[in-house]
């Protein structure tokens, strides 16, 4: 009987005794569960890019050690993240600076591991271009870029094509040349009109910035008015009978030529008859051609033998007003260069020919008592001058 009541004591404690364990067995199993994390592996190519470009990043090779990988979280470190199920992303970087990427790896049990790298991006040059607003033709125009700046403090590098029109390299290009390398021009001009220009700045990591720009030429204005002047030329020669005399002036140089007057004088002799000069006049681009010959003075009232070529009217009166034009010296060539007033433009070429020496001998071999003479030739050409007087814009 003590046996049955002592085998049920037993049991009776080794039924307690197990319910112990399974607690105490219940609570060491919560304290052995653990998770796994992943093992994050990133990539990044270009590792050094120009503003505005774009990255690409590449974690496919992370490995999740338990389960799947089910979240990459990527920060770009310029503020911007995104969150992808692939491994594989890219990103663009719109300023500069050096940028610390970093990427967190999730797998399906709840593990996280995280990687990072380093992006630099250039800043490309801020480019400060100033040149005047109102330019004449004739001014020389300051372009200046030397206000520039590269954002990381580097040296820049300037490539200026002054003229879209012109190729100056011979290249077949006109938009490639570089006609300066400096920070500022001084860009002369000569007629009005648009110049299509560019300058391009480059720094040291090979970033550039281009502009393109336009210089608005503008003639200039001139008020014409004209002025009669009177030119005079003079020679005094002497020639033997059968001897020519030539001199040449270009009275239409300076101005438009409106008449001319030119009188022959022999000196007076003294024996009777007076000698035979002639007068010719010659213009070269008219092919203009006058002749006359020496009348005998009154010899009892001392007058001289003389020649007279005269002309009047040649050209037309110049018109005063108000022109536009490039330059002075343009202005002056298209006043003076006009259809119809063009007359005596040129060379003019005087001659005097001694045809006879009178009297001649009496007898054969004795010496001749007349064999030249003196002469005077007085050449006056009246011509309009155009004064020109420059006028400010407003």
């Amino acid at each position: 009987m003590w046996q049955g009541k002592a085998g049920r004591r037993l049991r009776t404690l080794a039924m307690v005794g197990l319910l112990v364990c399974s607690s105490l067995l219940a609570g060491c199993t919560s304290g052995l569960d653990f998770t796994v994390d992943p093992r994050a592996n990133l990539t990044a190519y270009p590792l050094q890019i120009q503003e505005g470009e774009t990255v690409t990043f590449d974690a496919r090779d992370s490995e999740p050690i338990e389960g799947v990988i089910t979240d990459y979280q990527w920060d770009f470190g310029d503020g911007q993240t995104s969150e992808t199920t692939t491994g594989f992303t890219s990103h663009r970087y719109s300023t500069f600076g050096i940028f610390t990427v970093e990427l967190t790896v999730i797998n399906s049990q709840g593990g996280a591991d995280t990687a990072t790298t380093t992006i630099n991006v250039n800043g490309a040059p801020i480019l400060n271009l100033t040149y005047p607003e109102s330019i004449r033709s004739g001014d020389s125009v300051l372009l200046d870029a030397s206000k520039s700046m590269d954002p990381e403090g580097d040296l820049l590098r300037y490539a200026w094509d002054l003229n879209w029109g012109e190729d100056s390299d011979g290249d077949g290009d006109m938009r490639n040349d570089i006609d300066a390398t400096t920070e500022t021009v001084l860009l002369p001009t000569n007629r009005s009109g648009t110049v299509q220009c560019s300058l391009t700045v480059t720094d040291s990591a090979d970033a550039f910035i281009k502009e393109l720009f336009s210089l608005e030429i503008k003639s200039r204005k001139y008020e014409v008015s004209w002025e009669t002047e009177e030119v005079e030329f003079t020679w005094d020669e002497y020639l033997d009978q059968g001897q020519e005399w030539q001199g040449n002036i270009t009275p239409g140089a300076e101005g438009r030529v409106i008449s001319f007057n030119g009188v022959l004088e022999l000196e007076q002799d003294i024996l009777a008859p007076q000698d035979n000069f002639t007068l010719s006049v010659f213009i070269v681009k008219d092919n203009y051609e006058k002749n006359a010959q020496t009348n005998g003075g009154n010899l009892t009232t001392n007058e001289s033998a003389s020649a007279t070529l005269s002309a009047d009217n040649m050209n037309p009166s110049g018109e005063n007003g108000m022109y536009d034009s490039d330059s002075e010296q343009q202005l002056l060539e298209q006043l003076l260069g006009a259809s119809g007033t063009r007359k005596g433009q040129g060379t003019w070429v005087w001659s005097v020919t001694a045809q006879q020496a009178d009297p001649d001998p009496l007898f054969e071999g004795t010496p001749d008592p007349d064999p030249g003479n003196d002469w005077t030739l007085t050449v006056t050409v009246t011509i309009l001058v155009p004064v020109l007087t420059e006028i400010a814009y407003e």
